[in-house]
Protein backbone atom coordinates (compact mmCIF):
# COMPACT_ATOMS: atom_id res chain seq x y z
CA UNK A 1 0.00 0.00 0.00
CA UNK A 2 1.56 3.55 -0.87
CA UNK A 3 0.01 6.57 1.04
CA UNK A 4 0.57 9.94 -0.31
CA UNK A 5 0.25 13.44 1.66
CA UNK A 6 -0.68 15.97 -0.12
CA UNK A 7 -0.20 19.86 1.19
CA UNK A 8 -3.14 21.73 0.85
CA UNK A 9 -4.35 25.20 1.78
CA UNK A 10 -6.32 24.29 4.92
CA UNK A 11 -5.44 22.94 7.86
CA UNK A 12 -6.43 19.52 7.24
CA UNK A 13 -3.99 17.53 4.74
CA UNK A 14 -5.20 14.97 2.17
CA UNK A 15 -4.16 11.62 2.07
CA UNK A 16 -4.14 9.42 -1.14
CA UNK A 17 -3.99 5.87 -0.46
CA UNK A 18 -3.09 3.52 -3.39
CA UNK A 19 -3.51 -0.62 -2.71
CA UNK A 20 -3.23 -3.44 -4.94
CA UNK A 21 -6.76 -3.28 -7.53
CA UNK A 22 -8.03 0.10 -5.96
CA UNK A 23 -6.91 3.37 -4.44
CA UNK A 24 -8.78 5.51 -2.20
CA UNK A 25 -8.77 9.00 -0.50
CA UNK A 26 -9.05 10.37 2.91
CA UNK A 27 -9.03 13.29 4.45
CA UNK A 28 -10.48 14.92 2.10
CA UNK A 29 -12.24 18.25 2.49
CA UNK A 30 -13.94 19.10 -0.79
CA UNK A 31 -13.81 17.96 -4.04
CA UNK A 32 -11.60 21.22 -4.68
CA UNK A 33 -7.95 19.51 -4.69
CA UNK A 34 -9.52 16.43 -6.44
CA UNK A 35 -6.75 17.03 -9.28
CA UNK A 36 -3.50 17.85 -7.55
CA UNK A 37 -4.51 14.75 -6.30
CA UNK A 38 -4.76 12.90 -9.86
CA UNK A 39 -1.78 14.61 -10.77
CA UNK A 40 0.42 13.02 -7.90
CA UNK A 41 -1.18 9.49 -8.68
CA UNK A 42 0.07 9.79 -12.24
CA UNK A 43 3.25 10.74 -11.04
CA UNK A 44 3.73 7.74 -8.89
CA UNK A 45 2.49 5.46 -11.97
CA UNK A 46 5.12 6.78 -14.26
CA UNK A 47 7.98 6.39 -11.73
CA UNK A 48 6.83 3.02 -11.51
CA UNK A 49 7.20 2.01 -15.05
CA UNK A 50 10.42 3.63 -15.18
CA UNK A 51 11.91 1.58 -12.61
CA UNK A 52 10.19 -2.00 -13.93
CA UNK A 53 11.42 -0.89 -17.29
CA UNK A 54 15.34 -0.46 -16.20
CA UNK A 55 15.00 -3.75 -14.04
CA UNK A 56 13.90 -5.50 -17.63
CA UNK A 57 16.76 -4.10 -19.55
CA UNK A 58 19.11 -5.03 -17.06
CA UNK A 59 18.20 -8.82 -16.62
CA UNK A 60 17.35 -9.21 -19.94
CA UNK A 61 21.11 -10.72 -21.15
CA UNK A 62 21.93 -12.55 -18.30
CA UNK A 63 18.33 -14.68 -18.40
CA UNK A 64 19.56 -16.31 -21.28
CA UNK A 65 22.90 -16.86 -20.32
CA UNK A 66 21.92 -18.69 -17.68
CA UNK A 67 19.27 -21.05 -19.15
CA UNK A 68 22.01 -22.02 -21.89
CA UNK A 69 24.52 -22.88 -19.09
CA UNK A 70 22.14 -25.19 -17.60
CA UNK A 71 21.30 -26.79 -20.88
CA UNK A 72 24.95 -27.19 -21.61
CA UNK A 73 25.33 -29.63 -18.20
CA UNK A 74 26.65 -33.05 -19.43
CA UNK A 75 23.98 -34.79 -17.23
CA UNK A 76 20.96 -32.88 -18.66
CA UNK A 77 22.84 -33.18 -22.29
CA UNK A 78 21.19 -35.39 -24.64
CA UNK A 79 22.54 -36.48 -27.99
CA UNK A 80 20.96 -35.82 -31.62
CA UNK A 81 19.67 -39.42 -33.18
CA UNK A 82 22.06 -38.85 -35.72
CA UNK A 83 24.66 -38.90 -33.24
CA UNK A 84 23.46 -41.79 -31.57
CA UNK A 85 22.46 -43.94 -34.03
CA UNK A 86 26.60 -43.15 -35.51
CA UNK A 87 27.60 -44.18 -32.21
CA UNK A 88 25.58 -47.50 -31.85
CA UNK A 89 27.12 -48.28 -35.41
CA UNK A 90 30.76 -47.95 -34.44
CA UNK A 91 32.38 -51.50 -33.49
CA UNK A 92 34.79 -51.78 -30.41
CA UNK A 93 37.76 -52.34 -31.47
CA UNK A 94 39.48 -55.64 -31.28
CA UNK A 95 41.43 -56.94 -27.95
CA UNK A 96 45.10 -57.94 -29.47
CA UNK A 97 46.10 -61.72 -29.08
CA UNK A 98 48.58 -63.28 -28.71
CA UNK A 99 50.27 -65.56 -31.28
CA UNK A 100 49.22 -68.86 -28.98
CA UNK A 101 45.15 -67.39 -29.05
CA UNK A 102 45.88 -66.99 -32.60
CA UNK A 103 46.90 -70.37 -33.54
CA UNK A 104 44.10 -72.43 -31.04
CA UNK A 105 41.51 -69.94 -32.66
CA UNK A 106 42.30 -71.22 -36.55
CA UNK A 107 42.62 -74.63 -35.15
CA UNK A 108 39.13 -74.89 -33.79
CA UNK A 109 37.57 -73.09 -36.71
CA UNK A 110 39.18 -75.80 -39.01
CA UNK A 111 37.67 -78.83 -36.64
CA UNK A 112 34.49 -77.17 -37.06
CA UNK A 113 34.86 -76.26 -40.97
CA UNK A 114 36.36 -80.33 -41.12
CA UNK A 115 32.42 -82.04 -40.27
CA UNK A 116 30.80 -80.34 -42.84
CA UNK A 117 33.34 -80.71 -45.29
CA UNK A 118 33.24 -84.77 -44.29
CA UNK A 119 29.14 -84.34 -44.38
CA UNK A 120 28.73 -83.11 -47.70
CA UNK A 121 31.30 -85.56 -49.43
CA UNK A 122 29.34 -88.19 -47.59
CA UNK A 123 26.27 -86.80 -49.02
CA UNK A 124 27.72 -86.40 -52.43
CA UNK A 125 28.38 -90.09 -52.63
CA UNK A 126 25.42 -92.20 -53.39
CA UNK A 127 25.16 -95.54 -51.74
CA UNK A 128 26.27 -98.60 -53.82
CA UNK A 129 24.60 -101.71 -53.54
CA UNK A 130 26.79 -104.67 -53.13
CA UNK A 131 27.95 -106.45 -56.06
CA UNK A 132 27.02 -109.71 -57.23
CA UNK A 133 29.24 -112.80 -56.23
CA UNK A 134 30.80 -115.56 -58.47
CA UNK A 135 29.22 -117.86 -56.45
CA UNK A 136 25.95 -118.25 -54.11
CA UNK A 137 26.51 -119.92 -50.82
CA UNK A 138 29.95 -120.78 -52.13
CA UNK A 139 28.53 -123.77 -54.36
CA UNK A 140 26.02 -122.04 -56.64
CA UNK A 141 27.44 -120.77 -59.79
CA UNK A 142 26.67 -117.47 -60.66
CA UNK A 143 28.46 -115.93 -63.82
CA UNK A 144 25.30 -115.43 -65.24
CA UNK A 145 24.57 -112.29 -62.82
CA UNK A 146 25.97 -108.55 -63.46
CA UNK A 147 25.96 -106.51 -60.47
CA UNK A 148 23.70 -103.00 -60.26
CA UNK A 149 25.10 -100.25 -61.95
CA UNK A 150 27.21 -102.16 -64.12
CA UNK A 151 27.17 -102.11 -68.33
CA UNK A 152 29.40 -104.01 -69.37
CA UNK A 153 29.27 -105.08 -73.46
CA UNK A 154 27.41 -107.55 -75.76
CA UNK A 155 28.57 -110.59 -75.01
CA UNK A 156 30.70 -112.25 -77.77
CA UNK A 157 28.72 -116.07 -79.47
CA UNK A 158 32.41 -116.87 -77.57
CA UNK A 159 31.93 -115.33 -74.49
CA UNK A 160 27.91 -117.20 -74.53
CA UNK A 161 29.61 -120.53 -74.89
CA UNK A 162 31.51 -120.41 -72.39
CA UNK A 163 28.95 -119.41 -69.77
CA UNK A 164 26.96 -122.45 -70.62
CA UNK A 165 29.80 -124.40 -70.58
CA UNK A 166 30.80 -123.17 -67.42
CA UNK A 167 27.23 -123.62 -66.00
CA UNK A 168 26.64 -127.21 -67.06
CA UNK A 169 30.32 -128.94 -66.10
CA UNK A 170 30.21 -126.99 -62.79
CA UNK A 171 30.72 -129.75 -59.72
CA UNK A 172 27.58 -127.98 -58.51
CA UNK A 173 25.99 -129.13 -61.73
CA UNK A 174 26.48 -132.71 -60.25
CA UNK A 175 25.25 -132.01 -56.58
CA UNK A 176 22.07 -130.19 -58.08
CA UNK A 177 21.16 -133.24 -60.25
CA UNK A 178 22.08 -135.61 -57.35
CA UNK A 179 19.84 -134.32 -55.06
CA UNK A 180 16.70 -133.69 -57.96
CA UNK A 181 17.49 -137.50 -58.69
CA UNK A 182 17.45 -138.31 -55.36
CA UNK A 183 14.48 -136.74 -54.78
CA UNK A 184 12.60 -138.08 -57.93
CA UNK A 185 13.89 -141.51 -57.21
CA UNK A 186 12.35 -141.16 -53.79
CA UNK A 187 8.82 -139.71 -54.38
CA UNK A 188 8.85 -142.10 -57.81
CA UNK A 189 8.24 -139.50 -60.27
CA UNK A 190 8.46 -141.84 -63.50
CA UNK A 191 7.17 -145.32 -62.29
CA UNK A 192 8.85 -147.11 -65.42
CA UNK A 193 12.32 -146.27 -64.20
CA UNK A 194 12.12 -148.04 -61.49
CA UNK A 195 13.45 -147.96 -57.96
CA UNK A 196 16.90 -148.25 -56.19
CA UNK A 197 20.61 -147.89 -57.84
CA UNK A 198 19.00 -148.66 -60.78
CA UNK A 199 16.16 -145.69 -60.42
CA UNK A 200 18.66 -143.44 -59.47
CA UNK A 201 21.05 -143.97 -62.20
CA UNK A 202 18.01 -143.36 -64.56
CA UNK A 203 16.93 -139.71 -62.98
CA UNK A 204 20.68 -139.04 -62.96
CA UNK A 205 21.31 -139.05 -66.27
CA UNK A 206 18.45 -137.99 -67.79
CA UNK A 207 18.43 -134.87 -65.43
CA UNK A 208 21.98 -134.19 -66.09
CA UNK A 209 21.32 -134.24 -69.42
CA UNK A 210 17.88 -131.56 -69.51
CA UNK A 211 20.24 -129.40 -67.38
CA UNK A 212 22.96 -129.35 -69.69
CA UNK A 213 20.74 -129.50 -72.82
CA UNK A 214 19.16 -126.39 -71.19
CA UNK A 215 22.23 -124.50 -70.56
CA UNK A 216 23.34 -124.34 -74.37
CA UNK A 217 20.24 -123.68 -76.12
CA UNK A 218 18.95 -120.29 -73.68
CA UNK A 219 22.58 -119.62 -72.89
CA UNK A 220 24.43 -119.71 -75.96
CA UNK A 221 22.38 -120.88 -79.47
CA UNK A 222 19.31 -119.11 -79.10
CA UNK A 223 21.00 -115.63 -77.96
CA UNK A 224 23.29 -115.89 -80.70
CA UNK A 225 20.93 -116.31 -82.72
CA UNK A 226 18.43 -113.49 -81.71
CA UNK A 227 21.33 -111.37 -80.40
CA UNK A 228 20.04 -111.21 -77.14
CA UNK A 229 21.79 -110.53 -73.66
CA UNK A 230 20.95 -113.41 -71.80
CA UNK A 231 23.18 -112.30 -68.33
CA UNK A 232 20.99 -110.87 -65.40
CA UNK A 233 21.16 -107.62 -64.43
CA UNK A 234 20.45 -107.35 -61.01
CA UNK A 235 18.25 -103.92 -59.64
CA UNK A 236 20.51 -103.76 -56.75
CA UNK A 237 18.03 -101.26 -54.09
CA UNK A 238 14.79 -100.40 -54.01
CA UNK A 239 10.96 -101.87 -52.69
CA UNK A 240 11.39 -105.48 -52.16
CA UNK A 241 8.21 -106.73 -54.36
CA UNK A 242 9.76 -104.27 -56.69
CA UNK A 243 12.63 -106.17 -56.89
CA UNK A 244 11.20 -109.77 -56.73
CA UNK A 245 8.89 -108.61 -59.91
CA UNK A 246 12.20 -107.54 -61.62
CA UNK A 247 14.11 -110.48 -61.59
CA UNK A 248 10.85 -112.51 -62.38
CA UNK A 249 9.59 -110.57 -65.29
CA UNK A 250 13.28 -111.24 -66.46
CA UNK A 251 12.24 -114.63 -68.23
CA UNK A 252 9.93 -112.58 -70.70
CA UNK A 253 12.06 -109.35 -71.00
CA UNK A 254 15.97 -109.23 -72.00
CA UNK A 255 18.46 -106.45 -73.50
CA UNK A 256 19.54 -107.32 -77.04
CA UNK A 257 22.79 -106.20 -77.86
CA UNK A 258 22.04 -102.83 -78.45
CA UNK A 259 20.88 -102.14 -74.74
CA UNK A 260 17.24 -102.07 -75.72
CA UNK A 261 14.46 -104.12 -73.77
CA UNK A 262 12.95 -106.98 -75.86
CA UNK A 263 11.01 -109.76 -76.04
CA UNK A 264 12.67 -113.02 -74.51
CA UNK A 265 12.47 -115.31 -77.30
CA UNK A 266 16.13 -117.41 -76.17
CA UNK A 267 14.34 -118.44 -72.93
CA UNK A 268 10.96 -118.92 -73.81
CA UNK A 269 11.52 -120.97 -77.14
CA UNK A 270 14.98 -122.35 -75.80
CA UNK A 271 13.25 -123.91 -72.80
CA UNK A 272 10.83 -125.17 -75.84
CA UNK A 273 12.97 -126.72 -77.68
CA UNK A 274 15.04 -128.12 -74.84
CA UNK A 275 12.10 -129.55 -72.80
CA UNK A 276 10.92 -131.08 -76.73
CA UNK A 277 14.25 -133.18 -77.16
CA UNK A 278 13.97 -134.41 -73.50
CA UNK A 279 10.37 -136.47 -74.64
CA UNK A 280 12.80 -138.82 -76.66
CA UNK A 281 14.55 -140.30 -74.06
CA UNK A 282 11.96 -140.14 -71.13
CA UNK A 283 9.10 -142.65 -70.68
CA UNK A 284 6.42 -143.11 -72.95
CA UNK A 285 4.20 -142.11 -70.14
CA UNK A 286 5.55 -138.62 -70.32
CA UNK A 287 5.23 -138.14 -73.94
CA UNK A 288 2.19 -135.99 -74.01
CA UNK A 289 0.89 -132.83 -74.22
CA UNK A 290 0.41 -132.16 -70.25
CA UNK A 291 3.28 -133.96 -69.52
CA UNK A 292 5.62 -131.23 -72.05
CA UNK A 293 3.97 -128.52 -70.38
CA UNK A 294 4.05 -129.29 -66.90
CA UNK A 295 7.71 -130.12 -67.60
CA UNK A 296 8.17 -126.45 -69.43
CA UNK A 297 6.31 -124.46 -66.46
CA UNK A 298 8.77 -126.19 -63.96
CA UNK A 299 11.53 -125.11 -66.01
CA UNK A 300 10.36 -121.68 -66.50
CA UNK A 301 9.29 -121.19 -62.82
CA UNK A 302 12.66 -122.90 -61.74
CA UNK A 303 14.67 -120.39 -63.62
CA UNK A 304 12.47 -117.44 -62.44
CA UNK A 305 12.80 -118.11 -59.09
CA UNK A 306 16.56 -118.64 -59.55
CA UNK A 307 16.91 -114.81 -60.75
CA UNK A 308 14.66 -113.68 -57.64
CA UNK A 309 17.32 -115.40 -55.12
CA UNK A 310 20.37 -113.79 -57.23
CA UNK A 311 18.57 -110.68 -56.82
CA UNK A 312 18.70 -111.01 -52.83
CA UNK A 313 21.41 -112.99 -52.31
CA UNK A 314 24.45 -109.99 -52.30
CA UNK A 315 21.84 -108.36 -49.66
CA UNK A 316 21.53 -111.52 -47.62
CA UNK A 317 25.56 -112.15 -47.89
CA UNK A 318 26.01 -108.18 -46.92
CA UNK A 319 23.84 -108.13 -43.22
CA UNK A 320 23.07 -111.76 -42.81
CA UNK A 321 26.77 -113.83 -43.03
CA UNK A 322 28.92 -110.67 -42.58
CA UNK A 323 27.55 -109.62 -39.21
CA UNK A 324 27.31 -112.92 -37.59
CA UNK A 325 31.32 -113.25 -38.69
CA UNK A 326 31.80 -109.98 -36.90
CA UNK A 327 29.65 -110.92 -34.33
CA UNK A 328 31.80 -114.22 -33.74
Amino acid sequence: MIEARLPTGGSAGRTLVFEPGFFRFENLNSCAGFAPICGAAIGECMRFNIAFAAMVFFCAPILPAQSAGVAARPDAAVPPPAAAAAEAKIPDAPEPQTAQQQDSSDQSQSQSSRPQAQAGDSSSVKHKPPPQPKRILGIMPNYRAVSAGVLPPPPTPREAFKIATENSFDYSAFVFVGITSLLAEGTNTHSQLGKGPGGFWGYTWRGYLDKTDGNYWVDAIMPTFFHEDERYYAMGEGPIVKRAVYAASRELITPNYHGKNTFNASEVLGRGVANAISLTYYPSKTQTVGGFTSKYAYAVGRDALTNVFREFWPDINAHVFHHRRQQQ
